[in-house]
């Protein structure tokens, strides 16, 4: 599996998810880098990540936690769900294996504040009663989606 990502890539990835996550009307995200690097460093290892999503807006029920969330998935076919605020992270931990759904929704939703439909993206990863958002809402995030969608349905149900 070529192009697998290490806790270091995974935090320059955070670090620009962080710098992108600030509206122009909000107050800066205030993070201490170095604590983020080696949350990151310390959550993951020695794994590598073959895919990695960043959700630009927070999924119903992250606002209170942080300003952005990534959701990766290792070469071993683990997910990891990490939260990123000013102060905070934390993160989720499934196996493919252990996931009870995979659900992938494309559609449209009504946005009152632009008056207009616009498309979406979303792959919800249920386990028990937590779920494990992955939201697109322009081409590239749609990509990144329909990818990591792919992997979760090869790792969960392989072609014999």
């Amino acid at each position: 599996m070529s192009g697998l990502m290490s806790a270091d890539d995974i935090f320059s990835k955070a670090e620009s998810a962080a710098v992108a996550a600030t509206n122009p009307d909000e107050k800066a995200m205030q993070i201490d880098y170095t604590a983020l690097k080696a949350n990151i460093r310390a959550a993951l290892g020695e794994r590598k990540v073959a895919f990695c999503h960043v959700n630009k807006f927070l999924p119903e029920g992250y606002e209170d936690q942080g300003r952005f969330n990534m959701v990766l998935l290792t070469a071993g076919h683990v997910v990891f769900d990490m939260v990123i605020g000013d102060s905070y992270f934390r993160y989720d931990v499934v196996s493919v294996g252990q996931l009870d759904k995979v659900q992938l929704i494309d559609a449209v939703w009504d946005n009152r504040e632009k008056r207009r439909e616009d498309p979406f993206m979303s792959l919800r990863l249920m386990h028990g009663e937590e779920a494990h958002l992955l939201l697109a809402l322009d081409n590239e995030e749609r990509a990144s989606v329909v990818a990591f969608a792919g992997a979760i349905a090869a790792a969960r149900n392989p072609e014999k």
